[in-house]
């Protein structure tokens, strides 16, 4: 059996069995060859031992020595040869005496095989020799830089690429396919690499990449771990680049974490070292293609047509509206609906940190903050944005989501002419909102008492729409409170409908149904004065014993 023979100037030397394959040398614990050192990169190289020939890859350009020469980028390499590793010298060669059958195995301190199979790390690596070639022959940073057009680029891409693999197809590693594997480097390469494939499929709604090594989705609000990685840290920096760049932001360790959108619209977050301990990461919140619309979320089970016909009417009636809920729980979606509401006649604005909502009327400002630059200086925030709107002749306001002191500008807003307003705000409930809403407004640095707050929530909220995501990870409507004044020091509410459930189903699907509790707004009048449609017995609980409402 062939071996490794390691050796360190402080170290006991080591000896590795070591049959014909790819091994990966760096300080990480998922390399094959781990050399614990801090000369040492965490994938600093890569050693191929094949029956003909050997050869062995600088990754990282920190510095393979063979025979006292530097490696370029990759060179063959014989049985017997000193290699130099940061401080560690390895070389291989056959065994002068093979021990006995009954021999124990050695255990090497050093030696930690990958949890994945050979040819699973054998295709990383083809692809990371494979990228690193194809930079070199492309020059692919002054490409993407020319004046040549997209689908030129691409082109040259496709043509290099295909050129390569078929110079080495014979020394693929078995098990990979050519066709996939140049499809996977070209997505590297140009695109967003391994998320592409999932970026295009449509029952994946959230994409959550831990390091290059890990990439989760979310599919019918659960998680699932694929089979998916980028090629090393690099490549995820490569594909955060390209999503932040087209939109004027950055990230870098003075500026780690940032948030974008993609082109059609989902909503990037990414953070890197020194904030993030396992690598770069990404979290992509995915959109749908086609927005989604009213007769879509009955369908989904997330509200009734009778609810969705009373949030209507309470757009239309310009009352000032807040979506709240957790994490992924489906406010911004659920704020898309309500936006769709708004009369054509109207002049709209939305503000948002990154631009997500997709509303289809005629007339629609979109504004979109601005991060600091690199001196820190430059910032524009959600509340200057809300600020500037009033002073462009707005008949709504849309605000993507309420998170700090533009709460008070906007409680301002909707009390002095401009109803009919629409946000969302993180909470857990509607007596949560109010809650936050309050601390959100004293972070504006603003000396006001408590109870003067509460009077301007009072009076500038008139609903609240609760929307949650279940064990089964549907999302539904769970209240849908309407904020009817101030008594003493305290903000009344009054619960108009709310999801009961009644169990779990035998594949673990949440039962129940939204019902109404029986009160009554306040503004209910105002709905027949205004002409709206409006069916005033979706308030009726008498149907409930006749199983005859929400169906």
């Amino acid at each position: 059996m062939p071996h490794i023979e390691i050796s360190h100037p402080r170290r006991d030397p080591q000896t590795l069995e070591a049959p014909c394959g790819v091994f990966m040398i760096g300080s990480d614990a998922s390399n094959r060859i781990v050399l614990d050192d801090g000369s040492v990169e965490e994938a600093h190289a890569v050693l191929t031992l094949m029956e003909d020939e050997s050869y062995i890859e600088d990754l990282m350009g920190a510095g393979v020595f063979v025979g006292g020469e530097r490696v370029g980028t990759r060179r063959r390499v014989f049985a017997g040869t000193p290699i130099q590793v940061g401080n560690y010298t390895l070389s291989f060669g056959i065994p002068a005496q093979v021990a006995a059958p009954s021999d124990p195995p050695p255990s090497p301190e050093v030696f930690r095989p990958r949890p994945a199979s050979r040819s699973a790390t054998a295709s990383q690596v083809v692809k990371q020799q494979i990228h690193a070639e194809l930079v070199q022959r492309l020059d692919l940073k002054r490409l993407s830089m020319s004046k040549l057009q997209e689908n030129e680029l691409q082109d040259k891409i496709r043509r290099t690429l295909s050129e390569i693999i078929a110079e080495i197809r014979a020394r693929l590693p078995a098990g990979i396919e050519p066709g996939r594997l140049a499809k996977d480097i070209f997505d590297e390469a140009v695109g967003l690499g391994p998320l592409e494939d999932l970026l295009a499929d449509d029952s994946v709604t959230e994409i959550m990449v831990n390091g290059p090594g890990q990439i989760y989705v979310e599919r019918a609000g659960k998680l699932e771990l694929t089979d998916r990685n980028f090629i090393n840290d690099a490549s995820v920096h490569a594909v955060i680049d390209r999503i932040v760049s087209p939109i004027g932001r950055r990230i870098d360790e003075s500026q780690p974490y940032v948030d974008a959108r993609l082109a059609d619209g989902s909503r990037v977050n990414a953070i890197i070292h020194p904030l993030s301990l396992v690598g770069p990461c990404i979290t992509i919140r995915k959109f749908s293609k086609e927005p989604f619309r009213v007769q879509d979320l009955v369908g989904f089970g997330t509200l009734t047509a009778e609810v969705a016909d009373f949030l209507r009417a309470c757009v239309v009636l310009r009352k000032n509206i807040i979506v709240s809920g957790g994490t992924g729980s489906g406010k911004t979606t659920l704020l898309n609906v309500l936006s769709s509401y708004l009369p054509q006649t109207e002049r709209i604005l939305t503000i948002e940190d990154a631009a997500e909502l997709r509303l289809t009327q005629r007339h629609i400002v979109r504004l979109e903050a601005r991060p600091a630059n690199i001196e820190g200086r430059g910032a524009v925030t959600i509340r200057d944005l809300v600020r500037n709107a009033l002073r462009m002749r707005p008949d709504r306001i849309v605000v993507g989501e309420c998170r700090g002191a533009e709460a008070l500008d906007m409680l301002q807003a909707m009390n002095t002419g401009h109803e009919g307003s629409l946000t969302t705000i993180h909470a857990n409930s509607p007596r949560d909102t109010l809650a936050r809403l309050e601390t959100m407004v004293l972070m504006a640095g603003m000396d006001l008492p408590v109870r003067a707050i509460r009077e301007q929530v009072g009076s500038a909220v008139h609903l609240i729409c609760q929307i949650s995501r279940f064990t089964d990870g549907s999302r539904k409507v769970a209240k849908i409170t309407e904020v009817s004044g101030l008594e003493g020091d305290r903000i009344t509410l009054q619960d108009l409908f709310e999801f009961v459930q009644t169990g779990v189903g035998p594949d673990g699907k949440v039962l129940g149904e939204i019902r109404p509790t029986g009160a009554v707004p306040t503004f209910i009048e105002e709905i027949a004065v205004r002409g709206i449609e409006f069916d005033r017995s979706i308030f009726d609980t008498s149907k409930l014993k006749k199983g005859g409402w929400g169906k």
